[in-house]
């Protein structure tokens, strides 16, 4: 087989800073998260479709390949990949030396054994695409591919899945899957250390790490779901870093000669979405209705006041910085076409649409958004959830009315469209025949212009139809307190996560 495969332009590369000798790792990082974090997302098996779960599992796991400083797309327990001249194999080189927290060896056999298990969003596109998972040694793993699918590397090696993060098969199954996410082995710049559920994780830096030895002995992850105490908390330096601020909290920040306030870099958006459009007896069936919200929306207003300005109004649901994301206009802010709409669809005193769930914790976007629905006369209530707990009943399709989505991890238009768009998504109330057909079409096609134009066409007829109301690009701001030298969150291309081993505190 080998001697069908060819270089597609990344071996021997140097994906990173290599090993060296250095000062051991000394003093602590504390982060005050906006979220609580789940004992699911300390094993890859199953993540949802954004950005969230990569928080940690980036801390703790390595994969073959990933988002690095260098790229989106990097070797890293893969010193190297290639793929055969017709798209349907894909050659992993292991990295010589790289071993998990226990000491054991990454091998072939461990990534396998990983992407077999792996059950979380984009593992159905996975499975239908590829034929067979093969360690052919110790440090070379095959995947084969059913027919060529320009897309694999996008699923593969980057946070659009966590198939590619590995994981030691042998304690897996020896302590079970409830036994890994109450103490998960990875292969990662950091080492579990303990959870307290709804308090903190704490890591512990692993001097073994193949790119090398990070400079920060210890991270704790706590878990403070207000921003206002988030900042309360950078202020007093019990946080060195507070995570994803807006309106206020953020402005607050800002003001304080002694903080940082650093906007992410990574592909993220907020929309509302509209779960019940697919049933005839919703009003949100009437695209009339769909269309009204969009209007409804002072895009920019909202921008200004929940993310300082930072974030740009969008007209998809793509993120822009996406590779085939389609360069959308955005819609129109006009209350008066939105309450025309409404009576138009029958409501010309407006109407009560019932709970707005936001993701947590964006809660001053939600609360824009809400305000301006309101005005031109679609009153809803907001309910607010925790994070973990929303990501579920979004993929359980509980959710209904109006919510509004942020997602952020990375990929590219494919990878979009496969979650949200297409009707067998994990996160997709629905769907239409005919762009589940452009969706396959554009899976099989390797002329890259080719597939640009149906993964646009996709984009425009998402428009066209009103699925959604985008809202804006999500730029993420963070609180960087004094101690740091570098935070390093905008390193790592389309993440909002910082390149962990590289995080550094002042002398």
């Amino acid at each position: 087989m080998s001697r069908f495969l060819y270089v597609i332009g990344l071996i021997a590369i140097l994906s990173a800073t290599p090993a060296r000798a250095i000062a051991a790792p000394e003093g602590t990082v504390t982060w005050g998260l906006h979220v609580t974090i789940a004992s699911r997302w300390l094993d890859p098996a199953e993540t949802e479709a954004l950005a969230t779960p990569f928080m940690v599992l980036y801390a703790i796991h390595d994969a073959l390949v990933k988002p690095m400083p260098t790229g989106a797309t990097t070797p890293s327990l893969a010193e190297s990949w290639t793929v055969s001249r017709d798209g349907r194999a894909y050659e992993f080189v292991l990295r010589k030396g790289a071993r998990f927290h226990n000491g054991e060896p990454v091998t072939a056999d461990d990534a396998k054994f990983s992407f077999e298990r792996y059950k979380g969003a984009g593992a159905t596109e996975l499975q239908a695409r590829v034929r067979q998972v093969e360690a052919v040694d110790a440090r070379t793993l095959r995947v084969h591919l059913k027919e060529p699918w320009p897309d694999f590397m996008t699923f593969y090696g980057t946070s659009a899945t966590a198939a590619g993060l590995v994981v030691p098969r042998k304690y897996v199954q020896q302590v079970g899957d409830d036994g890994f996410r109450r103490h998960p082995i990875g292969a990662g710049p950091y080492k579990f250390v303990s959870h307290a559920p709804g308090v903190e994780v704490v890591l512990e830096a692993f001097p073994g790490y193949w790119r090398r030895v990070p400079s920060v002995k210890r991270l704790i992850m706590k878990s403070v779901p207000e921003g206002t105490t988030r900042v309360a908390m950078l202020k007093k330096q019990e946080a060195d870093i507070a995570f994803a601020l807006d309106g206020e909290d953020a402005e607050n920040v800002r003001r304080d000669p002694r903080l940082q306030l650093v906007p992410s870099k990574h592909a993220s958006i907020y929309w509302i979405e509209f779960a019940e459009q697919w049933d005839p007896k919703s009003p949100w069936h009437d695209k009339r209705m769909r269309l009204a919200v969009n209007h409804a929306l002072n895009r920019q207003a909202i921008n200004e006041v929940s993310c300082l300005g930072f974030c740009p109004p969008a007209g998809v649901i793509v993120p822009r910085v996406m590779e085939f994301a389609l360069q959308a206009p955005v819609p129109p802010y006009d209350p008066q076409k939105a309450k025309q709409l409404l009576a138009e669809a029958g409501y010309p005193n407006g109407i009560d649409a019932g709970d707005f769930v936001p993701t947590p914790p964006f809660v001053t976007t939600a609360e824009a958004a809400t305000n301006y629905l309101g005005a031109v006369g679609i009153r809803t209530k907001m309910r607010l959830m925790e994070r973990a707990a929303f990501l579920a009943a979004w993929r359980e399709k509980k959710l209904r009315g109006l919510f509004m989505a942020a997602v952020g991890n990375s990929g590219n238009a494919a990878s979009r469209v496969e979650a949200f768009i297409y009707s067998r998504g994990a996160y997709a109330y629905g769907g239409y025949p005919d762009l589940d057909d452009l969706f396959l079409q554009q899976a099989r096609e390797r002329d890259a212009r080719k597939r640009e134009a149906l993964l646009h066409r996709i984009q425009q007829l998402t428009i066209d139809r009103v699925m959604f109301a985008p809202v804006m690009d999500l730029r993420a701001l963070m609180g960087v307190g004094p101690r740091i030298a570098e935070h390093t969150i905008t390193s790592v291309a389309m993440s909002p996560f910082p390149s962990y081993e590289d995080l550094s505190l002042k002398d």
